[in-house]
């Protein structure tokens, strides 16, 4: 039996170097888990750029990325991204309260930086006030560019089913 009245004596991480060795090692082991490798997610470059909006139509058009990354697009409100082989497209507002994403690259992910609510590459939730993933837009490709309609959203509590058809494997 402990007899000191400090109640963390008997904890076996009472060392802040145990703990954030534990901490650090649970992270990794979550980004793993959600097949996210640390230096992968984080090496995601962050380009700015604006699609081209396509003559008579709702859709703009955009230049295939050669690797992972992201492109923010003011001008269209769109966030273009390429990870693991897979283009996705999303408003650039969080679906919380509006607010424009930001890229964290020490992080790995994408965060509101009014709520702090975070997400992964693929626009998946991770934590926060929000209470869905980032809203994709739809997103086709011809083999030479990817073509998004930045005026349609799919919800992912609205339409699950529009939301996880709404990528392109490349």
């Amino acid at each position: 039996m402990n007899d000191s009245k400090d109640p963390c004596s008997a904890c076996p991480l009472a060392d802040r170097r145990d703990f954030l060795r534990e901490a650090a090692g649970l992270a990794i082991g979550v980004l793993l888990g959600l097949g996210l490798s640390p230096a992968r997610a984080a090496a995601l470059p962050i380009r700015h750029g604006t699609g081209r909006r396509m003559p008579g139509g709702d859709d703009c058009a955009y230049p295939i990325p050669a690797g992972d990354g992201a492109t923010i697009d003011k001008k269209h409100q769109v966030i273009l991204v390429r990870f693991h082989d897979v283009a996705y497209a999303f408003a650039l507002s969080c679906p919380h309260q509006n607010t424009a994403l930001r890229w964290l690259p020490s992080a790995g992910r994408f965060q509101c930086p009014k709520h702090k609510s975070q997400y992964q590459p693929d626009g998946t939730f991770i934590t926060g006030r929000a209470t869905r993933n980032m809203d994709r837009l739809p997103i086709r490709s011809d083999g030479k560019q990817l073509y998004v309609d930045a005026d349609h959203v799919f919800e992912s509590d609205k339409d699950a089913a529009g939301w996880a058809a709404a990528k392109v494997p490349l």
